[in-house]
């Protein structure tokens, strides 16, 4: 997504800042002054490319059929490449920006951090665009996988909705194929790398940051009064608390390691939008994380209620940083905004509420995001 579009009506910081210099300054030096100001890199043009990285075996696939970590790709490409709208093909309720497929890199500067990105549940590496665009554009190599049984590129699997614990090691294995990679290896920086997640993949950057899974705790949480949308069985998989519920109990074996750290150390600091699971976590599993953490979500969100998750997290977790969108902001603003064709086919995913701009949102989001990542990554 580019930074430079128009927002979709003013919203939250930007519409302050914005009123503030129409204030005090002539608006068209103010504004380019602001912009100076607000600067933090050089503005790229957008690659984009897809990898295949295949962890040693034995690795837990969680009975997905694809025995790979796929995983789309965006980073800086040299000043001369020519962006194009990106079109998957069997993909349309998605708007998927524009990036120039398999571009070269600049030459200069030599290195860049990494971002690994995790999906929620159910979604795609592809459903988090607009992020990975952002983080390209402004200098950043991102890398989004697709969480084996979890991807809506496959077949969904219980196993892959119920371990959510494996996801951060997805992500390990990520960062090591993109490090060894013949073409990205060479230009990353291995000291500057950060992550990003949505929902699920909000939960998996507690826990790549250090957190500890008691998935009995949830379970306990849910059979209190206090359970709430955490709870329930999200609409693309309606059988899922019933199913987890049986793989709990026909197979423990497979909880056995849910309770181990999946702390990767080469991860340096981690960014949470509308991170779930929050009663996954007891307060004496987040105490430990000691890298940044900053955490986004919108407070009418009903999937993943704000109280038993971000709000948790953020009390829980060390130095931690919380920002809730009002307004009626809700869970799925943090998915790629949608076509006509997504907003008729899965209006649960691609309607907001009326004075909810979804783009104005991730604009926000992005620049949060980017400078979160500056100050953190140095």
């Amino acid at each position: 997504m580019r930074s430079s579009q128009a927002l979709t009506g003013c919203y939250g910081i930007v519409f302050q800042s914005v009123m503030v210099c129409a204030l005090a300054c002539p608006a068209f030096s103010c504004l380019e002054a602001m912009a100076q100001e607000n600067a933090v890199s050089p503005l790229y043009k957008i690659g984009m490319t897809f990898r295949r990285f295949t962890p040693k075996e034995p690795y837990n696939w969680r009975g997905a059929q694809t025995h790979a970590l796929t995983t789309v790709v965006w980073y800086p490409a040299e000043a001369s490449a020519r962006e194009q709208p990106v079109e998957i093909p069997g993909l349309n309720i998605f708007e998927l920006g524009v990036a120039a497929r398999d571009a070269k890199m600049p030459a200069n500067p030599a290195r860049f951090p990494l971002i690994v990105i995790s999906h929620g549940t159910g979604g795609s590496g592809l459903s988090m665009t607009w992020l990975g665009e952002a983080l390209a554009e402004h200098g950043y190599i991102a890398a989004a996988v697709n969480h084996p049984g979890n991807n809506a590129a496959e077949q969904y699997t219980v196993e892959g909705f119920s371990l959510w614990w494996l996801r951060a090691r997805d992500l390990s294995e990520v960062i090591t194929g993109m490090l060894s990679d013949p073409e990205f290896g060479a230009h990353l920086d291995a000291k500057r790398i950060g992550g990003a997640g949505f929902s699920l993949g909000g939960y998996t950057m507690i826990e790549i940051a250090g957190g500890i899974t008691d998935a009995q705790g949830f379970v306990r949480y849910c059979n209190t009064t206090r359970a709430d949308g955490i709870c329930t069985s999200p609409p693309e998989f309606p059988t899922l608390l019933e199913d987890f519920h049986n793989l709990i109990r026909e197979h423990p074996e497979l909880f056995q390691h849910a309770g181990d750290s999946y702390r990767d150390p080469r991860v340096r600091s981690v960014f949470a939008m509308a991170p779930a699971l929050g009663p996954a976590f007891p307060a004496s599993g987040l105490k430990k994380i000691s890298i940044p953490v900053e955490i986004v979500a919108g407070e009418s969100d009903q999937n993943v209620p704000i109280g038993s998750s971000a709000k948790h997290f953020a009390a829980e977790i060390p130095g931690a940083k919380l920002h809730i969108f009002h307004r009626n902001v809700a869970h799925y603003v943090f998915l790629e905004s949608c076509t006509d064709a997504g907003r008729k086919s899965v209006p649960k995913l691609c309607v907001d509420a009326k004075n909810v701009g979804r783009n104005a949102i991730h604009r926000e989001t992005e620049q949060m995001a980017t400078e979160f990542f500056r100050l953190t990554l140095k």
